[in-house]
């Protein structure tokens, strides 16, 4: 349940009532203000215990990562599994858009997949990002119940994940689409049962935590739980119902009456809920489980993990539909199956963090973390050195908070090729400098760091028609700059919110569901760029006019680079990447940078450009007096530490006078007037496909009288159609 789904009021008494039980919160999907970690004046904290990286990775930096117990990766969910998720825009408020980093006004939009998880080992990397992000936490993978989802299971905790999730086919709120509750995955009961029985099998069990929701409901579903092997048990639906909730299916509209699933000021001030009314909600399930406990035998709930055999069918409950179901599968106990072995977790996970390279790091820049002195640092690296800079991130951000150092404090040299996730969330006053190249997910998470990447200088090859780094580079980069001097693999810059980038070529899906920042592209493209693309703006050099074609012009528009903040903007970048690179792309444009910058397209989200456009009529008609050319509209926020010294160039865009002023209409001829067929039918509204329901109102379809739809098949009548 994250904040945007649920109303902030919700969501932070959800987290107090947590935190005074010594429960765990969940933040959902769409990340959580820093301001949420401060205690309250009665000792109170709305800190979730439970930060969760989703596939739309929204507010995910290196202050989110440090301040947590608990990392979260939603593989998928319950209700809806292999689908992705979107958040309208009439949701996305100024808050929201803080906490997501992105803009309000405009939809957002979740993924299905991660896009840098493809396999088992991008699994296995991404766990280990994150243990790296934050040393001390356990790191959950959340999966969807479903067969076969115990040799996922296995996997995943060979991938040294410390908690699986396995979620029912329920969802843990309710406020999924009926379709998907109702038809997509299976009960959590199927898939707990075979994972439990999957890890025993594998002398796995005792290296992970197993934990289920879905529903789960009463003291009673613990203890089911707890017998088919859960050690941990998610509860959503029945908090908020707890809280106010009553059920009336129209989360995704923002019009809940009782102000738990909306975002309208006025809906929410009719939330009523409090703290106390989840804490009185689990004293009982917990009274209702040790009653259940006792009539059992057991006095703890270790012992009672796996125990199946003290399940039975209840037989009464037999009808003609369910007569033929057997399960003695699911019943039968994973400790007869492999005697011996441990059958709930009973050891960590050995990540070998003192092996890292970045332990030499830390203990370098310890003026810097100590008294934010300068320092530099100078190092040879390998493929198999991942995530470089990711623990000393996180040193940077438990020590200065989301603000960080200013810009530069710690400089990082390095010279070789780098493994995968080099920069990973990176936080802001570090830079890491390469001469080299780098592997996939390059600036993974940037987090307001600086990421330099080039060729060693005595390399012979064109550096603007080769690969400098892999796939998925700045993959949910929230701030920052990154400047790589040769090409990016595919999908790059995927749900950029927010980090001013430069590179000299990108392959296919490059800036796919981007929602702020700025991306300079000195090179060719991929196909299929700009898809799903609903903030920020994209410079691409089209020298062989061919981008058109590669380009999903689905969410976007093209244009040229007219207006002049723009021009100096895009020189301004393209001057930055030649000081850190000395590219000679950059070098060659620059120098001829008027016969270039016709060939430069402009992409512009056409969701961002409405929002722009209504700021400035917004703007205008407050300071009628405002000078239209020159007034800028502030699209992105971008860190102040990085960016102190130029605060209005990278992150605003100006709007033409051309685009707000009043022009005369037309006068058309009448006949001229007149639509043939082929024209009326190029003017009907197109209907939006990806956004459904969430676009359109529901046509409500009145009941007929049975008479007036019904056809009496009489003798008279049949010989009239005869």
């Amino acid at each position: 349940m994250s904040y945007g789904s649920i109303s902030q009021e919700a969501h932070s008494a959800l987290a107090i009532a947590m935190n005074r039980l010594g429960g765990k919160s969940n933040t959902g999907e769409g990340g959580e203000d820093a301001s949420r970690s401060l205690i309250m004046p009665n000792g109170d904290t709305m800190r979730s215990a439970i930060k969760q990286v989703a596939s739309g990775r929204f507010g995910v930096t290196s202050n989110y990562l440090a301040g947590t117990d608990e990392l979260q990766i939603k593989m998928a969910q319950g209700a809806k599994p292999g689908e992705g998720g979107e958040l309208p825009g009439h949701k996305v408020s100024e808050s929201i858009a803080k906490t997501r980093h992105s803009t309000a006004g405009v939809g957002l939009i979740s993924p299905p997949p991660h896009h840098d998880i493809y396999s088992i080992k991008d699994l296995k990397q991404l766990i280990y990002d994150l243990k790296c992000s934050n040393p001390r936490v356990q790191v959950s993978v959340k999966l969807v119940s479903e067969v076969g989802v115990g040799i996922v299971a296995s996997g995943v905790a060979k991938a040294k994940a410390d908690h699986i999730l396995i979620s029912g086919h329920d969802g843990g709120t309710g406020a999924s689409r009926w379709s998907g509750i109702k038809y997509a995955g299976l009960p959590w009961e199927l898939g707990l049962a075979e994972t439990h029985q999957t890890l025993v099998l594998n002398n796995l069990r005792g290296r992970v935590c197993l934990q289920t929701d879905g529903q789960i409901r009463t003291g009673r579903d613990v203890a089911i739980a707890a017998l088919l092997g859960a050690e941990e048990f998610g509860f959503a639906t029945t908090p908020l119902i707890a809280m106010g909730c009553i059920m009336m299916r129209r989360c995704h509209q923002n019009t809940c009456p009782v102000g738990v699933a909306t975002q309208d000021p006025v809906l929410r001030a009719k939330f009523t809920g409090q703290p106390e009314h989840v804490i009185n909600f689990f004293y009982y399930v917990a009274e209702e489980l040790r009653t259940h406990m006792a009539k059992l035998g057991f006095r703890t709930l270790n012992e009672m993990v796996g125990r199946t055999d003290l399940l039975k069918v209840d037989e009464t409950l037999r009808n003609p539909k369910t007569v033929n179901i057997d399960l003695s599968a699911v019943l039968k106990p994973a400790w007869k199956m492999r005697p011996g072995v441990a059958t709930f977790k009973t050891k960590q996970q050995d990540h070998k963090m003192y092996t890292r390279l970045d332990n030499k790091f830390i203990d370098e820049a310890e003026p810097a973390l100590a008294k934010g002195l300068p320092v530099r640092i100078k190092a040879d690296v390998k493929n198999t050195d991942r995530a470089l800079g990711t623990s000393l991130a996180n040193r940077v951000s438990k020590a200065y908070g989301e603000q960080g150092l200013e810009r530069d404090i710690i400089h990082v040299d390095l010279r070789g090729s780098a493994g995968q996730s080099l920069g990973a969330f990176l936080a802001p006053g570090i830079t890491l400098e390469l001469e080299g190249d780098a592997n996939d997910y390059v600036g993974k998470g940037l987090s307001g760091g600086r990421l330099i990447v080039y060729p060693p200088r005595s390399s012979p090859f064109k550096a603007e028609e080769n690969v400098i780094v892999g796939n998925v580079c700045l993959y949910g980069a929230t701030s920052g700059k990154a400047f790589f001097r040769g090409i990016a693999a595919e999908r790059f810059a995927v749900r950029n919110s927010g980090v001013i980038a430069v590179v000299e070529g990108v392959g296919d899906h490059g800036c796919e569901y981007m929602t702020g920042g700025r991306v300079v592209v000195l090179g060719s493209t991929g196909r299929n760029f700009a898809a799903g693309m609903s903030g920020g703006i994209a410079y691409v050099l089209d020298m062989a006019r061919d981008f058109k074609n590669k380009v999903n012009s689905e969410m976007v528009e093209l244009g040229t680079v007219n207006d002049p903040s723009e021009i100096a903007e895009l020189r301004g970048m393209i001057e930055d990447h030649r000081h850190f690179t000395k590219s000679e792309q950059a070098v060659r444009i620059l120098r001829n940078f008027n016969e270039f910058l016709p060939r430069f397209v402009r992409v512009m989200p056409l969701d961002y450009k409405a929002v722009l456009e209504a700021g400035a009529k917004a703007a205008i008609q407050s300071d009628p007096h405002k000078n239209m050319p020159g007034f800028d509209i502030k699209g992105d926020a971008f860190n102040p530490a990085e960016d102190k010294a130029n605060t209005n160039v990278n992150d605003q865009v100006e709007i033409p006078s051309a685009t707000l002023g009043h022009s005369e209409p037309p006068v058309v001829d009448l006949e001229d007037s007149m639509l043939d067929a082929e024209s009326a039918k190029k003017i009907v509204e197109k209907l939006d496909k990806t956004k459904g329901f969430m676009k359109y109102k529901r046509l409500n379809e009145n009941y007929r009288n049975p008479k007036s739809r019904t056809y009496p098949l009489c003798k008279e009548n049949l010989l009239t159609e005869i």
